[in-house]
Protein backbone atom coordinates (compact mmCIF):
# COMPACT_ATOMS: atom_id res chain seq x y z
CA UNK A 1 0.00 0.00 0.00
CA UNK A 2 1.02 3.70 -0.80
CA UNK A 3 0.62 6.16 1.36
CA UNK A 4 -0.15 9.51 0.40
CA UNK A 5 2.46 12.25 1.01
CA UNK A 6 0.20 13.90 2.90
CA UNK A 7 -1.03 11.62 5.33
CA UNK A 8 2.63 10.48 5.76
CA UNK A 9 3.19 14.08 6.91
CA UNK A 10 -0.23 14.15 9.07
CA UNK A 11 1.72 11.25 11.17
CA UNK A 12 4.74 12.55 11.47
CA UNK A 13 3.82 15.71 13.01
CA UNK A 14 2.30 14.07 15.98
CA UNK A 15 5.18 11.58 16.11
CA UNK A 16 7.49 12.63 19.09
CA UNK A 17 4.48 13.33 21.61
CA UNK A 18 5.12 10.41 24.37
CA UNK A 19 1.39 9.38 25.19
CA UNK A 20 -0.15 8.22 28.85
CA UNK A 21 0.73 10.14 32.07
CA UNK A 22 4.03 11.60 33.54
CA UNK A 23 4.49 10.08 36.19
CA UNK A 24 4.48 12.87 39.65
CA UNK A 25 4.39 11.20 43.23
CA UNK A 26 0.58 11.74 44.68
CA UNK A 27 -0.26 14.01 46.82
CA UNK A 28 -0.71 12.06 50.35
CA UNK A 29 -1.70 13.71 53.49
CA UNK A 30 0.87 13.44 56.19
CA UNK A 31 0.62 15.17 59.63
CA UNK A 32 3.91 17.58 60.65
CA UNK A 33 5.01 15.05 63.88
CA UNK A 34 4.17 11.74 64.87
CA UNK A 35 2.04 11.48 68.15
CA UNK A 36 4.24 12.31 71.46
CA UNK A 37 6.95 13.38 68.75
CA UNK A 38 8.00 16.38 67.55
CA UNK A 39 8.75 18.34 64.10
CA UNK A 40 12.65 17.64 64.35
CA UNK A 41 13.68 15.83 61.00
CA UNK A 42 16.19 12.66 61.11
CA UNK A 43 17.16 13.36 57.81
CA UNK A 44 18.65 10.59 55.34
CA UNK A 45 19.61 7.39 57.70
CA UNK A 46 19.96 4.55 55.64
CA UNK A 47 23.27 4.39 56.71
CA UNK A 48 23.43 4.87 60.24
CA UNK A 49 25.16 1.47 61.45
CA UNK A 50 22.37 1.84 64.75
CA UNK A 51 23.31 -1.79 66.31
CA UNK A 52 26.82 -0.29 67.41
CA UNK A 53 25.04 1.83 69.49
CA UNK A 54 24.23 -1.66 72.04
CA UNK A 55 28.38 -1.87 72.33
CA UNK A 56 28.12 -5.40 72.30
CA UNK A 57 31.60 -6.76 70.08
CA UNK A 58 30.08 -9.98 69.41
CA UNK A 59 26.62 -8.68 68.14
CA UNK A 60 28.78 -6.15 65.98
CA UNK A 61 30.72 -9.11 64.01
CA UNK A 62 28.05 -10.75 63.58
CA UNK A 63 26.01 -8.55 61.71
CA UNK A 64 28.84 -7.16 59.69
CA UNK A 65 29.05 -11.35 58.47
CA UNK A 66 25.57 -11.26 57.98
CA UNK A 67 25.50 -8.90 55.84
CA UNK A 68 27.94 -10.01 53.33
CA UNK A 69 26.65 -13.73 53.16
CA UNK A 70 22.83 -13.68 54.12
CA UNK A 71 21.21 -16.07 51.57
CA UNK A 72 17.95 -14.01 51.49
CA UNK A 73 20.45 -10.79 51.02
CA UNK A 74 22.23 -12.67 48.10
CA UNK A 75 18.80 -13.84 46.63
CA UNK A 76 17.83 -10.12 46.39
CA UNK A 77 20.35 -8.51 45.00
CA UNK A 78 20.80 -10.87 42.52
CA UNK A 79 17.23 -9.60 41.99
CA UNK A 80 18.79 -6.15 40.86
CA UNK A 81 21.18 -7.90 38.37
CA UNK A 82 18.11 -8.98 36.58
CA UNK A 83 16.26 -5.64 36.42
CA UNK A 84 19.65 -4.09 34.88
CA UNK A 85 19.40 -6.61 31.99
CA UNK A 86 16.31 -5.95 31.70
CA UNK A 87 16.42 -2.33 31.62
CA UNK A 88 19.47 -3.05 28.74
CA UNK A 89 17.10 -4.57 26.84
CA UNK A 90 14.71 -1.35 26.42
CA UNK A 91 15.47 1.45 24.62
CA UNK A 92 17.15 0.92 21.37
CA UNK A 93 17.71 -2.21 21.80
CA UNK A 94 14.12 -3.43 21.96
CA UNK A 95 13.93 -1.11 18.71
CA UNK A 96 16.68 -2.45 16.60
CA UNK A 97 16.18 -5.73 14.88
CA UNK A 98 17.82 -7.85 11.92
CA UNK A 99 20.61 -9.87 11.28
CA UNK A 100 22.58 -11.94 8.46
CA UNK A 101 21.23 -15.49 6.55
CA UNK A 102 23.92 -17.35 4.24
CA UNK A 103 22.73 -20.27 2.15
CA UNK A 104 25.09 -22.49 -0.13
CA UNK A 105 23.35 -25.12 -2.44
CA UNK A 106 24.66 -27.95 -4.60
CA UNK A 107 21.99 -29.13 -6.83
CA UNK A 108 22.56 -32.19 -9.96
CA UNK A 109 20.33 -34.48 -11.53
CA UNK A 110 20.09 -37.10 -14.73
CA UNK A 111 18.63 -34.10 -16.68
CA UNK A 112 21.36 -31.41 -15.55
CA UNK A 113 25.13 -31.47 -16.79
CA UNK A 114 27.13 -31.81 -14.24
CA UNK A 115 27.37 -30.39 -10.64
CA UNK A 116 26.08 -26.96 -9.98
CA UNK A 117 27.11 -24.73 -6.83
CA UNK A 118 25.16 -20.87 -5.62
CA UNK A 119 25.16 -19.33 -2.68
CA UNK A 120 23.53 -16.35 -1.65
CA UNK A 121 23.42 -14.21 1.57
CA UNK A 122 21.64 -11.15 2.78
CA UNK A 123 21.37 -8.57 5.64
CA UNK A 124 18.48 -7.54 6.72
CA UNK A 125 17.60 -4.58 9.62
CA UNK A 126 14.71 -3.03 10.46
CA UNK A 127 14.18 0.12 13.15
CA UNK A 128 11.23 0.80 14.78
CA UNK A 129 10.85 4.73 14.76
CA UNK A 130 9.51 5.77 18.57
CA UNK A 131 6.47 7.63 17.10
CA UNK A 132 4.13 8.49 19.88
CA UNK A 133 6.71 7.32 22.83
CA UNK A 134 6.16 3.63 23.58
CA UNK A 135 9.18 2.58 23.57
CA UNK A 136 10.30 5.31 26.10
CA UNK A 137 8.13 4.42 28.54
CA UNK A 138 8.98 0.84 28.48
CA UNK A 139 12.70 2.04 29.05
CA UNK A 140 10.99 4.22 32.05
CA UNK A 141 9.31 1.38 33.53
CA UNK A 142 12.38 -0.46 33.76
CA UNK A 143 14.33 2.15 35.41
CA UNK A 144 11.27 1.95 38.10
CA UNK A 145 12.20 -1.73 38.64
CA UNK A 146 15.31 -1.81 39.02
CA UNK A 147 14.50 1.40 41.33
CA UNK A 148 11.90 -1.02 43.30
CA UNK A 149 14.39 -4.13 43.02
CA UNK A 150 17.31 -1.76 45.10
CA UNK A 151 14.45 -0.97 47.29
CA UNK A 152 13.54 -4.41 47.98
CA UNK A 153 16.79 -5.36 48.90
CA UNK A 154 17.26 -2.76 51.61
CA UNK A 155 13.67 -4.02 52.43
CA UNK A 156 15.46 -7.27 53.08
CA UNK A 157 18.18 -6.13 55.14
CA UNK A 158 16.29 -4.55 57.74
CA UNK A 159 14.08 -7.50 58.00
CA UNK A 160 17.29 -9.59 58.02
CA UNK A 161 18.66 -7.22 61.11
CA UNK A 162 15.16 -7.38 63.08
CA UNK A 163 15.51 -11.25 63.16
CA UNK A 164 19.32 -11.26 63.63
CA UNK A 165 18.75 -8.75 66.84
CA UNK A 166 15.88 -10.37 68.05
CA UNK A 167 17.47 -13.76 67.91
CA UNK A 168 20.97 -12.15 69.98
CA UNK A 169 19.18 -10.69 72.32
CA UNK A 170 16.43 -13.53 72.68
CA UNK A 171 20.18 -15.51 73.38
CA UNK A 172 21.39 -13.16 75.41
CA UNK A 173 18.36 -13.27 78.09
CA UNK A 174 18.04 -16.94 77.99
CA UNK A 175 21.60 -16.99 79.23
CA UNK A 176 20.85 -14.52 81.84
CA UNK A 177 17.65 -16.37 82.84
CA UNK A 178 20.05 -19.25 83.19
CA UNK A 179 22.53 -17.85 85.36
CA UNK A 180 19.32 -16.30 87.84
CA UNK A 181 17.97 -19.70 87.83
CA UNK A 182 21.38 -21.04 89.06
CA UNK A 183 21.29 -18.45 91.62
CA UNK A 184 17.36 -19.38 92.73
CA UNK A 185 19.01 -22.84 92.70
CA UNK A 186 21.88 -22.19 95.19
CA UNK A 187 19.94 -20.17 97.46
CA UNK A 188 16.81 -23.24 97.69
CA UNK A 189 19.30 -25.89 98.33
CA UNK A 190 20.67 -24.40 101.27
CA UNK A 191 17.15 -23.63 102.22
CA UNK A 192 16.82 -27.08 101.92
CA UNK A 193 19.78 -28.20 103.95
CA UNK A 194 18.78 -25.96 106.83
CA UNK A 195 14.68 -27.34 107.38
CA UNK A 196 16.35 -30.85 106.83
CA UNK A 197 18.46 -29.58 109.63
CA UNK A 198 15.44 -28.09 111.65
CA UNK A 199 13.75 -31.66 110.94
CA UNK A 200 16.60 -33.69 112.31
CA UNK A 201 16.08 -31.27 116.13
CA UNK A 202 12.56 -31.62 115.79
CA UNK A 203 11.93 -28.18 114.81
CA UNK A 204 10.61 -28.89 111.37
CA UNK A 205 7.87 -30.93 110.00
CA UNK A 206 8.74 -33.41 107.31
CA UNK A 207 5.54 -31.67 105.10
CA UNK A 208 7.91 -28.51 105.38
CA UNK A 209 11.06 -30.32 104.29
CA UNK A 210 8.85 -32.01 100.91
CA UNK A 211 8.02 -28.13 100.18
CA UNK A 212 11.18 -26.87 100.09
CA UNK A 213 12.85 -29.88 97.92
CA UNK A 214 9.54 -29.36 95.68
CA UNK A 215 10.70 -25.69 95.18
CA UNK A 216 14.15 -26.62 94.13
CA UNK A 217 13.25 -29.33 92.24
CA UNK A 218 10.91 -26.80 90.36
CA UNK A 219 13.46 -24.19 90.06
CA UNK A 220 15.88 -26.96 88.34
CA UNK A 221 12.96 -28.42 85.96
CA UNK A 222 13.41 -24.56 84.32
CA UNK A 223 17.36 -25.23 83.24
CA UNK A 224 16.41 -27.41 80.33
CA UNK A 225 13.71 -25.15 78.98
CA UNK A 226 16.08 -22.20 79.28
CA UNK A 227 19.05 -23.77 77.93
CA UNK A 228 16.81 -25.41 74.68
CA UNK A 229 15.51 -21.62 74.30
CA UNK A 230 19.59 -20.68 74.41
CA UNK A 231 20.28 -23.11 71.61
CA UNK A 232 17.63 -22.84 69.60
CA UNK A 233 18.26 -19.04 69.29
CA UNK A 234 22.17 -19.09 68.46
CA UNK A 235 21.19 -21.77 65.91
CA UNK A 236 19.14 -19.52 64.55
CA UNK A 237 21.65 -16.94 64.38
CA UNK A 238 23.88 -19.54 62.59
CA UNK A 239 20.79 -19.62 59.93
CA UNK A 240 20.79 -16.10 59.30
CA UNK A 241 24.76 -16.13 58.64
CA UNK A 242 24.68 -18.57 56.74
CA UNK A 243 27.31 -20.18 58.89
CA UNK A 244 28.22 -23.49 60.56
CA UNK A 245 26.42 -23.64 64.56
CA UNK A 246 29.28 -24.53 66.51
CA UNK A 247 31.93 -21.34 66.47
CA UNK A 248 28.68 -19.26 67.27
CA UNK A 249 27.57 -21.36 70.23
CA UNK A 250 31.39 -21.60 71.38
CA UNK A 251 31.10 -17.81 70.94
CA UNK A 252 27.96 -17.20 72.55
CA UNK A 253 28.71 -19.76 75.57
CA UNK A 254 31.33 -17.49 76.82
CA UNK A 255 28.56 -15.46 78.31
CA UNK A 256 28.06 -11.90 78.06
CA UNK A 257 25.70 -9.52 79.32
CA UNK A 258 22.28 -8.77 78.34
CA UNK A 259 21.57 -5.94 75.47
CA UNK A 260 21.07 -3.07 77.15
CA UNK A 261 18.68 0.06 75.06
CA UNK A 262 20.79 2.48 73.97
CA UNK A 263 19.71 6.11 74.75
CA UNK A 264 17.38 8.49 72.32
CA UNK A 265 15.10 6.98 70.25
CA UNK A 266 14.64 10.03 67.86
CA UNK A 267 11.43 8.90 65.28
CA UNK A 268 11.80 11.80 62.75
CA UNK A 269 8.60 13.30 61.13
CA UNK A 270 6.33 11.13 58.87
CA UNK A 271 7.65 12.83 55.91
CA UNK A 272 11.19 11.26 56.49
CA UNK A 273 9.33 8.04 55.86
CA UNK A 274 9.02 8.74 52.15
CA UNK A 275 12.94 8.90 51.91
CA UNK A 276 13.89 6.69 54.23
CA UNK A 277 11.52 3.76 54.35
CA UNK A 278 12.53 1.04 51.50
CA UNK A 279 9.13 -0.58 51.41
CA UNK A 280 7.66 3.00 50.69
CA UNK A 281 10.37 3.45 48.09
CA UNK A 282 9.57 0.48 46.83
CA UNK A 283 5.70 0.83 46.49
CA UNK A 284 6.40 4.04 45.04
CA UNK A 285 8.66 2.76 42.32
CA UNK A 286 6.00 0.02 41.73
CA UNK A 287 3.60 2.77 41.08
CA UNK A 288 6.28 4.80 38.23
CA UNK A 289 6.12 1.59 36.61
CA UNK A 290 2.64 0.81 36.34
CA UNK A 291 2.40 4.26 35.38
CA UNK A 292 4.71 4.13 32.65
CA UNK A 293 3.39 1.04 31.18
CA UNK A 294 -0.07 3.44 30.44
CA UNK A 295 2.23 5.17 27.74
CA UNK A 296 3.34 1.63 26.49
CA UNK A 297 -0.59 0.44 26.44
CA UNK A 298 -2.00 3.58 24.62
CA UNK A 299 1.24 3.80 21.84
CA UNK A 300 -0.43 0.61 20.38
CA UNK A 301 -3.49 2.76 19.63
CA UNK A 302 -1.50 4.38 16.94
CA UNK A 303 0.54 3.59 13.93
CA UNK A 304 4.03 2.89 13.95
CA UNK A 305 6.80 3.26 11.32
CA UNK A 306 9.36 0.87 11.00
CA UNK A 307 12.17 0.99 8.27
CA UNK A 308 14.01 -1.34 6.98
CA UNK A 309 16.51 -2.43 4.31
CA UNK A 310 17.98 -5.73 2.93
CA UNK A 311 21.54 -6.21 0.54
CA UNK A 312 21.25 -9.39 -0.70
CA UNK A 313 23.91 -11.21 -2.97
CA UNK A 314 23.50 -14.61 -5.06
CA UNK A 315 25.78 -16.04 -7.17
CA UNK A 316 24.55 -14.21 -10.32
CA UNK A 317 23.56 -11.21 -8.84
CA UNK A 318 23.57 -8.54 -6.01
CA UNK A 319 20.43 -6.24 -4.80
CA UNK A 320 19.36 -3.81 -1.99
CA UNK A 321 16.32 -2.42 -0.63
CA UNK A 322 14.68 0.13 2.13
CA UNK A 323 11.73 2.24 2.93
CA UNK A 324 9.56 2.71 5.33
CA UNK A 325 6.61 0.42 6.75
CA UNK A 326 3.28 2.00 8.18
CA UNK A 327 0.95 -0.36 10.40
CA UNK A 328 -2.22 0.90 11.01
CA UNK A 329 -4.06 -0.94 13.93
CA UNK A 330 -7.65 -0.93 13.01
CA UNK A 331 -9.39 -3.91 13.93
CA UNK A 332 -7.83 -4.76 16.85
CA UNK A 333 -9.05 -1.37 18.61
CA UNK A 334 -11.33 -2.38 21.38
CA UNK A 335 -8.34 -5.07 22.34
CA UNK A 336 -5.76 -2.25 22.66
CA UNK A 337 -8.30 0.46 24.41
CA UNK A 338 -9.10 -2.78 26.76
CA UNK A 339 -5.43 -3.28 27.64
CA UNK A 340 -4.62 0.62 28.23
CA UNK A 341 -7.47 0.20 30.38
CA UNK A 342 -6.69 -2.65 32.61
CA UNK A 343 -2.88 -0.75 32.90
CA UNK A 344 -4.95 2.13 34.07
CA UNK A 345 -6.61 -0.07 36.92
CA UNK A 346 -3.00 -1.67 37.61
CA UNK A 347 -1.64 1.80 38.34
CA UNK A 348 -4.49 2.82 40.41
CA UNK A 349 -3.64 -0.66 42.40
CA UNK A 350 -0.49 0.37 42.66
CA UNK A 351 -1.04 3.51 43.91
CA UNK A 352 -3.49 2.49 46.61
CA UNK A 353 -0.47 0.10 47.52
CA UNK A 354 1.74 2.82 48.04
CA UNK A 355 -0.60 4.96 49.94
CA UNK A 356 -0.75 1.80 52.37
CA UNK A 357 3.08 1.29 52.68
CA UNK A 358 3.04 5.22 54.08
CA UNK A 359 -0.18 4.53 56.61
CA UNK A 360 1.71 1.03 57.68
CA UNK A 361 5.25 3.10 57.75
CA UNK A 362 3.41 5.61 59.86
CA UNK A 363 1.52 3.22 62.12
CA UNK A 364 5.35 1.05 62.65
CA UNK A 365 6.98 4.29 64.25
CA UNK A 366 4.40 5.24 66.18
CA UNK A 367 4.04 1.58 67.61
CA UNK A 368 7.89 1.49 67.91
CA UNK A 369 7.97 4.65 69.51
CA UNK A 370 4.91 3.68 72.30
CA UNK A 371 6.79 0.56 72.77
CA UNK A 372 10.26 1.59 73.68
CA UNK A 373 8.74 4.78 75.74
CA UNK A 374 6.53 1.78 77.70
CA UNK A 375 9.10 -1.20 77.75
CA UNK A 376 11.98 1.31 79.27
CA UNK A 377 9.89 2.41 82.26
CA UNK A 378 8.78 -1.21 82.72
CA UNK A 379 12.60 -2.10 82.85
CA UNK A 380 13.30 0.56 85.20
CA UNK A 381 10.36 -0.73 87.55
CA UNK A 382 11.14 -4.55 87.38
CA UNK A 383 14.55 -3.86 88.41
CA UNK A 384 13.67 -1.53 91.44
CA UNK A 385 11.46 -4.45 92.59
CA UNK A 386 14.04 -6.88 91.90
CA UNK A 387 16.46 -4.68 94.57
CA UNK A 388 13.54 -4.58 97.05
CA UNK A 389 12.94 -8.52 97.04
CA UNK A 390 16.58 -9.21 97.14
CA UNK A 391 16.64 -7.45 100.53
CA UNK A 392 13.40 -9.02 101.57
CA UNK A 393 14.63 -12.33 100.88
CA UNK A 394 17.81 -11.75 102.53
CA UNK A 395 15.83 -10.63 105.24
CA UNK A 396 13.30 -13.88 105.22
CA UNK A 397 16.68 -16.05 104.83
CA UNK A 398 18.06 -14.43 108.61
CA UNK A 399 14.38 -14.34 109.95
CA UNK A 400 13.62 -18.12 109.19
CA UNK A 401 17.53 -19.68 110.71
CA UNK A 402 16.50 -17.16 114.07
CA UNK A 403 12.72 -18.69 114.00
CA UNK A 404 11.41 -14.95 113.62
CA UNK A 405 8.65 -16.62 110.19
CA UNK A 406 7.30 -20.40 109.08
CA UNK A 407 9.11 -21.49 106.19
CA UNK A 408 6.15 -20.97 104.28
CA UNK A 409 7.28 -16.94 104.71
CA UNK A 410 10.21 -17.94 103.24
CA UNK A 411 9.52 -19.82 100.43
CA UNK A 412 6.79 -17.33 99.25
CA UNK A 413 9.42 -14.67 99.14
CA UNK A 414 11.99 -16.92 97.51
CA UNK A 415 9.05 -17.87 94.92
CA UNK A 416 8.37 -13.98 94.34
CA UNK A 417 11.85 -12.96 93.82
CA UNK A 418 12.40 -15.78 91.26
CA UNK A 419 9.79 -14.45 89.57
CA UNK A 420 11.29 -11.27 89.73
CA UNK A 421 14.19 -11.32 88.83
CA UNK A 422 12.81 -13.53 85.40
CA UNK A 423 10.66 -10.70 84.60
CA UNK A 424 13.14 -7.89 84.98
CA UNK A 425 15.50 -9.97 82.56
CA UNK A 426 12.73 -10.44 80.24
CA UNK A 427 11.39 -6.62 80.47
CA UNK A 428 15.53 -5.72 79.47
CA UNK A 429 14.79 -8.06 76.53
CA UNK A 430 12.15 -6.44 75.38
CA UNK A 431 12.99 -2.84 75.82
CA UNK A 432 16.71 -3.54 73.96
CA UNK A 433 14.42 -5.04 71.06
CA UNK A 434 12.32 -2.59 71.28
CA UNK A 435 14.97 0.10 70.44
CA UNK A 436 16.13 -1.66 67.21
CA UNK A 437 12.27 -2.36 66.06
CA UNK A 438 12.21 1.65 65.96
CA UNK A 439 15.40 2.57 64.24
CA UNK A 440 14.15 -0.29 61.93
CA UNK A 441 10.90 1.04 61.21
CA UNK A 442 12.50 5.05 60.97
CA UNK A 443 14.21 3.03 57.80
CA UNK A 444 17.65 3.14 59.51
CA UNK A 445 20.32 0.68 58.61
CA UNK A 446 18.71 0.00 54.76
CA UNK A 447 21.79 0.80 53.00
CA UNK A 448 24.87 0.64 55.75
CA UNK A 449 26.78 -2.39 53.73
CA UNK A 450 25.42 -2.23 50.99
CA UNK A 451 27.84 0.20 49.38
CA UNK A 452 24.97 1.76 46.76
CA UNK A 453 24.07 5.00 46.67
CA UNK A 454 20.08 5.64 47.87
CA UNK A 455 18.05 5.39 44.97
CA UNK A 456 14.92 7.20 44.61
CA UNK A 457 12.35 7.63 42.18
CA UNK A 458 12.72 11.68 40.25
CA UNK A 459 8.79 12.56 40.15
CA UNK A 460 7.02 14.25 43.00
CA UNK A 461 3.31 15.31 43.04
CA UNK A 462 0.07 13.92 41.86
CA UNK A 463 -2.01 11.62 40.90
CA UNK A 464 -1.71 9.66 37.41
CA UNK A 465 -4.79 10.03 35.62
CA UNK A 466 -3.89 11.36 31.91
CA UNK A 467 -1.37 12.53 29.69
CA UNK A 468 -0.41 13.04 25.65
Amino acid sequence: MRLPSLSLIAILAVAGCTVGPDYNRPATALSARFVGGDAATVGQVAADRWWLSYEDRLLSDLVTRGLAQNLDVMAATEAINQARAELRATGVNAQASGGIDAASRVSGGSEISGRRESSSAELGAAYVIDLFGGYRRSQQAAEANLVAAQADVETVRLAWLAELVAAYSDARYYQAALALTRETISNREETVEITRGEYEFGAATEYEVAQAEALLATARANLPEFAALFDANVYAIATLLNENAGPIMQAMQAGAPQLRTPPGGATGVPADLLRNRPDVRSAEADLAAATARIGVAEAELYPSLTLTGTVARASSASTWGFGPALSLPVFNQGALQANRNAAVSQARQAEIAWRASVTNAVEDVQVGASNLARYRQRATALRRAVEDYNRALTLAQENYRNGAITLLDLLDTDRATAQARISAASAVNASAQAWAKLKIATGAGAAAASGMPETTVTAQAATPVSGG
